[in-house]
C-alpha cells in the first residue's frame, strides 16, 4: 500500500478519536484543543495524500474512492458532533450531509458501471472550506472578527456544497442513464 493511500486510511483512524475527545469532554479545558488538533492533522492528510499521489504519480483507484470517503467521514462526523452540542446549525449539517450521500451514490451507480469519479476542483473548495470552518466552530474563540469570520465561513461552506453538487451531477449525469 502506498504512502498517500496510508494517509488517508491514518484519516480513517483518526475520526473516532476526534469524536470521542470532542464529545466527551474528557481532558476538560483542553478537550476542544485536543480534538481541534486531531482534526487539523486528519485534514492535513487529505492534502498531502493528494499531493504525494499526482506528484509521483501514486494516484490507485483505492485512493479515488478512499479518499473523498475518508474525507465525508471527518467531515461529517464533524458537523453532526458540532450540530449535536448546538454549536452549529442542523440544517447546515443536512444539507452537507445530503450532498454526501448523494455523491456517494452516483459513485456507486458508477463503480457499478466499471468507472470511478474523482473528486474535482469544486469539490476540493468545498471540503477546504467546510475543515476551515469546522476548525473555527470547534475553535469557539469570543473574538467578535472571527466569529463573523466562523458565520462566513459557515455560508461560504454550503453556499459550496450546493455548487458542487450540481457540478458533479451535470458532468455525471451520464452515470444515471440506463443503458
Amino acid at each position: 500500500m502506498n504512502i498517500p493511500n496510508q494517509l488517508t486510511i491514518l484519516r480513517v483512524i483518526l475520526v473516532p478519536f476526534f469524536v470521542a475527545i470532542l464529545l466527551t469532554n474528557c481532558a476538560g479545558d483542553y478537550s476542544k484543543w485536543i480534538a481541534l488538533a486531531i482534526f487539523i492533522i486528519a485534514s492535513l492528510t487529505d492534502l498531502l495524500d493528494g499531493k504525494i499521489a499526482r506528484k509521483y504519480n501514486l494516484v490507485t483507484n483505492f485512493g479515488k474512492f478512499m479518499d473523498p470517503l475518508a474525507d465525508k467521514m471527518l467531515v461529517c462526523s464533524a458537523l453532526i458532533c458540532l450540530s449535536s452540542m448546538g454549536k452549529l446549525p442542523a440544517w447546515m449539517t443536512i444539507v452537507i450531509v445530503v450532498r454526501d450521500f448523494v455523491i456517494s451514490g452516483f459513485r456507486l451507480v458508477a463503480a457499478e458501471k466499471g468507472s470511478v469519479i474523482a473528486a474535482n476542483y469544486w469539490g476540493k473548495f468545498k471540503t477546504a472550506s467546510q475543515m476551515v470552518m469546522i476548525c473555527l466552530v470547534i475553535a469557539d474563540l469570543d473574538i467578535p472578527a472571527v466569529r463573523m469570520l466562523t458565520v462566513a465561513f459557515q455560508w461560504i461552506a454550503v453556499i459550496l456544497t450546493i455548487i458542487s453538487l450540481g457540478v458533479y451531477i451535470v458532468q455525471n449525469k451520464d452515470v444515471m442513464k440506463e443503458e
